[in-house]
C-alpha cells in the first residue's frame, strides 16, 4: 500500500556543520584624553580646597574668636588672694584675735620633669634639680622632697603651713607646677582671756561664736583674684594675659573689753566657782555709762583649743542665762518708791513677822518678831515684806513701766546673741506675782542685766544702752567710733543718789555685805539670794540657789560698777557671803588698774530702825 501523500515525510538532509567562530581579537586599552583628566583633577582639587577655604574661614573668622577663648582658657592659671581677716582688739588695741598667714605649697608632679637647671652642670635638671634646689628653701632633705615631686598626681601637697616668705623664695626657682593654696591660721594671744566675747573660728575658716561670728561680714573682707598663661611645661609665659584684682583686707574691730580687768575678772571667779562648789557663774564690769570692761562665765575655755571644752562653757553665758534676780531687784522697787514720791529713805515701815497677799503668805529670810524699819533700813535688811509694803503703793502698770525702763525684759543692745530675759506684762501677773516681783521673783533676767540697772543709779538714773563694741577700723587704717548708745531717763538724779546712799548701808556693819568692803572707797550696792528654777519642772529645786553681788564704787561718785554671780554654789549661799567677796576683789583691782583715786570722804550715816 502506498502511503498518502500528507503522510509523506521529507527526507532528512544531512546536518551540515556551521563553521567555527574566528575569536574576537582582544581589545587594546583606550589610552584617556589628556586634556579629560586635567579636568578632572582640577575638579578635585577645586573641591577639596574649597573644603579647606571653608573650614580656614570657619576657624579664622566666625570661630576664631571662640577657638581662641577656647585656649586661653586651657593657658590660664586662677590662683586666689585670700584677704586678711581683721584683727579683733582690747580697748588698748592689745590683739585678742589675729590672722597668721600661712600657705600650703603644692605641685603637679606631671610637670616637675621640665625643669630646667640652666648654667648648672653638676646636678641634673627635671625631679632631680628641683628637689636638690627647693629642699634648702622649703628646709626638707633632698630624699623626702624627691619622694614628693615624683608621680602622676596634679595637686600633690609638698609641704604645708609654710609663711609666705618662704612660698615666695620657692616660687622665685620657677619649678613647673609648684604652686599653693591659702592656709592662715587664726591665733587667739589671749587664750581664755574674753574667748566667750571674742569667740573663735573652725580649722577651715568658719566664724563660729562670739565677734568673731556676728561681726563675720565685716571681718573677713573680699578675696582677690590672680589670672596668669602657663606654657605647656608649666612656665609662667611673660608676654601673656596677666591679670590681678587686688583683695580688700577684712575691717579690724576694737573691743571695749580692757584684757587686764577681764583677766582678773575670770580668774577670781574661777577661784570663787571652784571655792563654793558652784556650777557656774558671771562676772560683770562696766562703767556708770554703759561702757562694758569685762564680761565673764566659768568656767570658760581656751579660744585656742576650743575642742577640748564642752559647748556649754564657750557659751556667753552672762549673756544667755537668765535667772530671777532675787534682791538685788529690790532697788528697782525701791527707786519707784522713792520716784513715785510714796516714801523718802527715811520714811518708818513696820514689817509684821508675815505678810499675807493673794494667796501666798510671805516671809524674810530670818525668822523676827515686829520690826520697826526705815525704808533705808528695808534696803540694808534686804526685808522682803518691807519691799512689798513700799511696793504695792506704786501701780502694777507704773511699777511695770520702771522695769522695762531699767531694762528688764528686754536685750540690751549689746549685740552677742544675748537672751531678753522674763518679764510678763502686768494683764498676765496671778494674785501672788503682782508681789514677787517687787522683791525678784516672777521674772527673769541676765547678768548684764542686772549691772545694767545699777549702771543706770550709778549714772544719776540715765540709762546707756550697755556696748562693747568701741568702733571699727577699715583697711584705710582710720578709726571709726561705734554710734552713741540710746540714752534714757528712767529716775530723777536726786532719786538715784537717795538710792546709792541707802545702798552704802548694804556695805555697812548692819547691813548683808560687809564683805564688800574697799579700805579707801565708799562702796554701794546689794546682795541677791534666790531660790532657782529647774526648767525641767518649772519648780524650785531644793538646795538649788543664785548668790549674787552687784555694787559700784566710789558711791558717792561712781566710776565702776561690778556684778558677781554664782549659781548652785554648795558651800554656802547668801549673796553677801558668796558673791560680795570677789566682788571687793575684783573692784579693788579695778579701781588701781583705772587709777580711780580714793573717796576722800566718809559715807553719812543712814538711819536704819525707829522706835
Amino acid at each position: 500500500m502506498q502511503p498518502r501523500p500528507d503522510e509523506r515525510r521529507a527526507a532528512p538532509r544531512p546536518q551540515q556543520r556551521r563553521p567555527a567562530r574566528p575569536p574576537r581579537p582582544r581589545r587594546r586599552p583606550r589610552l584617556g584624553d589628556p586634556q579629560n583628566r586635567l579636568k578632572v583633577g582640577l575638579v578635585v582639587v577645586f573641591v577639596a580646597l574649597s573644603v579647606l577655604g571653608a573650614r580656614l574661614v570657619q576657624l579664622q573668622g566666625l570661630d576664631s574668636a571662640a577657638l581662641a577663648s577656647e585656649a586661653l582658657d586651657k593657658r590660664l592659671v586662677d590662683v586666689e588672694l585670700a584677704a586678711h581677716r581683721g584683727d579683733i582688739t582690747d580697748a588698748q588695741g592689745r590683739l585678742l584675735a589675729w590672722t597668721v598667714e600661712r600657705r600650703n605649697i603644692l605641685i603637679d608632679q606631671t610637670l616637675v620633669g621640665n625643669y630646667d637647671r640652666k648654667g648648672t652642670e653638676k646636678t641634673p635638671s627635671g625631679i632631680a634639680g628641683a628637689a636638690h634646689d627647693l629642699a634648702p628653701v622649703l628646709g626638707m632633705d633632698v630624699k623626702t622632697l624627691t619622694a614628693k615631686l615624683t608621680g602622676a598626681r596634679r595637686g600633690a601637697y609638698v609641704k604645708k603651713d609654710v609663711p609666705p616668705d618662704v612660698y615666695r623664695r620657692a616660687r622665685a626657682l620657677r619649678v613647673p607646677g609648684l604652686g599653693a593654696e591659702q592656709a592662715s591660721r587664726r591665733v587667739y594671744p589671749a587664750g581664755s582671756v574674753g574667748a566667750q566675747v571674742v569667740g573663735f573660728v573652725s580649722g577651715d575658716g568658719r566664724p563660729l561664736a562670739g565677734v568673731e561670728r556676728l561681726y563675720d561680714d565685716q571681718l573677713r573682707g573680699t578675696d582677690g583674684k590672680a589670672a596668669y598663661e602657663r606654657s605647656e611645661d608649666g612656665a609662667r609665659i611673660p608676654t601673656g594675659v596677666n591679670e590681678e584684682t587686688d583683695p580688700v583686707d577684712g575691717t579690724s574691730i576694737r573691743l571695749t573689753i580692757d584684757q587686764d580687768i577681764q583677766w582678773k575678772a575670770q580668774q577670781v571667779l574661777d577661784a570663787e566657782v571652784a571655792r563654793f562648789g558652784a556650777e557656774t557663774g558671771y562676772v560683770v564690769v562696766m562703767e556708770p555709762a554703759g561702757t562694758i570692761l569685762a564680761l565673764a562665765s566659768g568656767p570658760g575655755f581656751d579660744a585656742q583649743n576650743p575642742g577640748r571644752s564642752t559647748a556649754a562653757n564657750r557659751e556667753n553665758r552672762a549673756l544667755t542665762d537668765v535667772f530671777e534676780p532675787g534682791s538685788t531687784s529690790k532697788v528697782v522697787t525701791l527707786a519707784a518708791a522713792l520716784e513715785e514720791k510714796v516714801a523718802t529713805p527715811d520714811t518708818e515701815v513696820t514689817i509684821p513677822p508675815v505678810l499675807k497677799r493673794a494667796d501666798r503668805t510671805f516671809h524674810d529670810s530670818h525668822a523676827h518678831g515686829v520690826e520697826q524699819l526705815t525704808v533705808a533700813g528695808v534696803m540694808a535688811k534686804s526685808s522682803n515684806i518691807g519691799t512689798i509694803l513700799l511696793g504695792e503703793q506704786v501701780p502694777k502698770e507704773r511699777m511695770y513701766d520702771y522695769m522695762r525702763a531699767f531694762g528688764l525684759g528686754t536685750k540690751t543692745g549689746v549685740g552677742l546673741g544675748e537672751s531678753a530675759g522674763l518679764l510678763s506684762a502686768p494683764a498676765k501677773w496671778d494674785g501672788s506675782q503682782r508681789y514677787t516681783v517687787l522683791f525678784g521673783q516672777g521674772l527673769a533676767v541676765t547678768a548684764l542685766q542686772s549691772a545694767d540697772v545699777f549702771a543706770t543709779i550709778a549714772n544719776d538714773g540715765v540709762r546707756v544702752a550697755p556696748r562693747i563694741i568701741a568702733g571699727t577700723t577699715p583697711p584705710d587704717g582710720t578709726f571709726v567710733p561705734s554710734a552713741r548708745a540710746p540714752v534714757t531717763r528712767v529716775v530723777s538724779a536726786d532719786t538715784a543718789r537717795k538710792v546709792r546712799l541707802m545702798m552704802e548701808s548694804v556695805v555697812g556693819e548692819e547691813g548683808t555685805a560687809v564683805k564688800a568692803e574697799i579700805p579707801g572707797y565708799r562702796v554701794a550696792g546689794k546682795t541677791g539670794t534666790s531660790q532657782l528654777a529647774d526648767p525641767s519642772c518649772g519648780c524650785y529645786r531644793s538646795g538649788w540657789y543664785t548668790a549674787s553681788f552687784i555694787g559700784m564704787a566710789p558711791a558717792d561718785k561712781p566710776s565702776l560698777v561690778v556684778a558677781v554671780v554664782l549659781q548652785k554654789p554648795k558651800k554656802g549661799y547668801y549673796g553677801g557671803t558668796v558673791a560680795a567677796p570677789a566682788f571687793q576683789e575684783i573692784m579693788s583691782y579695778a579701781l588701781t588698774k583705772r587709777q580711780v583715786p580714793p573717796t576722800g570722804t566718809t559715807a553719812p550715816t543712814a538711819t536704819l530702825t525707829w522706835d
